[in-house]
């Protein structure tokens, strides 16, 4: 059957009542993380909310107060997902996300364009599409695409969409002859009720169950920002559609007078001004580089002349790196020395490094490395790694310090 949402796209409430609710669990994903939610499977009598298919996610809104989280299709039934029970019978009023529906309406419409024209123009078929959450793909069978050829099929989108070319959808049954003269990536296992078809008047006939605008000029533009290498001799098109056109626009101002502002420059000499900055922040850091490793050596040295330097030498320092310690390590010498280095954060993150003899390192080197809550792994007298708590480190020194009396009272 064709739902009420794909019979017209463009209605945002409807009348319907509930024919089933069931308990059910789906998994979610919450701020990067899959969570499980229990609940309950409603199927109503027709539905305004789309559920997912066809390249196109499924729709979202409100059956009542209730908002569904998520409509999949199970045959010729829309399953949608709630966390509260409905009363089978009930009348409901059904709501969609229309912010959310003519998003997914532009995009998709966009890439039947997109597609039809790359067809038409360049030979070059679709394989698959994907309608992202910033920005849409759509994958081409061809290896490469030629230079000028993007901006040339641009152009045409474009003047389809100023011509306000009408986009009627018609629904045909399995065996009307029209269904073989219309373009198809097949049909799923699953289909029941009749073949739905969206025609762009003059440019394409597609076999589809997605939402679609009525009229190309309800795009308002289509900008593809280029092409990129896909999977097996493919080529990724990737483009807006309508108002992400407008919201993608609305950033780069907003980056451009941000740079324009750090810069001092205008925003045709942004690209110039940063590879200035680029190339001066690369002589600073190999300068730094330098000096930390004079810095290094003289810290070294400065130990190793000390008249009462004793078997524990410990450093701390913001900044520096891993060849910074292991330069003191070298300069010192771990023979007969005890050492303890970090850098980074005085509270926070950072490196350490314990060198001494072989023996005396691989004893406190785990226990360290879990002092600071870090990790790390060593050989030949070196245990080395990052560190979550340098705000720990006087209890890694005192735990040295005590290793050190108890094996000189040993000695003695």
């Amino acid at each position: 059957m064709a739902f009420q949402c794909q019979r017209d796209c463009y209605m945002q409430e409807f009348s319907t009542a509930v024919v089933s609710c069931s308990p059910a669990e789906i998994t979610l994903e919450n701020s990067g993380k899959k969570e499980k939610i229990k609940g309950f499977n409603v199927i109503l009598r027709d539905t305004i909310l789309f559920p997912e298919g066809g390249g196109q996610p499924d729709d979202r809104g409100t059956i009542g107060d209730v908002p569904v989280l998520r409509v999949t299709r199970h045959g010729p039934e829309a399953v949608h997902f709630v966390e509260t029970a409905l009363d089978v019978g009930a009348e409901v009023q059904l709501k969609v996300d229309w912010q959310r529906r003519f998003d997914h309406m532009q995009q998709h419409s966009g890439q039947h364009l997109v597609t039809a024209l790359a067809d038409t123009m360049f030979g070059y078929k679709t394989t698959s599409w994907e309608l992202g959450r910033q920005r849409s793909t759509i994958e081409l069978d061809t290896a490469a695409v030629k230079t000028g050829e993007i901006e040339a099929l641009e152009k045409v989108v474009n003047q389809k969409i100023r011509d306000c070319v009408p986009v009627t959808v018609q629904l045909l049954s399995l065996d009307d002859p029209a269904v073989e003269k219309v373009r198809s990536r097949g049909l799923p296992d699953d289909h029941a009720g009749p073949i739905r078809i969206i025609d762009i008047e003059g440019v394409d006939a597609n076999m589809c169950c997605g939402t679609h605008v009525s009229n190309l000029s309800h795009l308002q533009i289509i900008k593809i920002l280029g092409a990129e290498k896909g999977k097996k001799s493919k080529t990724n098109l990737v483009f807006l559609a309508g108002n992400r056109v407008l919201k993608y626009t609305e950033k780069s101002y907003n980056t451009e007078r941000s740079l324009t502002s750090l810069l001092k420059t205008g925003a045709d000499d942004h690209v110039e001004a940063v590879d200035k900055l680029q190339k001066s922040v690369k002589v600073l850091q190999k300068n730094n580089l330098n000096l930390l490793r004079d810095m290094a050596v003289l810290i070294a040295q400065n130990f190793k002349n000390s008249s009462n330097k004793g078997n524990l030498f410990c450093l701390h320092r913001k900044d520096g790196d891993n060849e910074f310690m292991n330069i003191i390590a070298n300069e010192v010498g771990t023979e007969d020395t005890l050492l303890f280095l970090t850098v980074g954060d005085e509270k926070g993150a950072g490196l350490f490094l314990l060198g001494g003899p072989v023996g005396i390192v691989d004893e406190l080197g785990p226990r360290v490395a879990e002092l600071l809550e870090g990790k790390g792994a060593g050989k030949k007298g070196r245990f080395q790694g990052k560190a979550n708590r340098m705000g720990r480190r006087a209890e890694v020194e005192a735990l040295l310090q005590e290793h050190i009396r108890h094996r000189s009272s040993e000695e003695e």
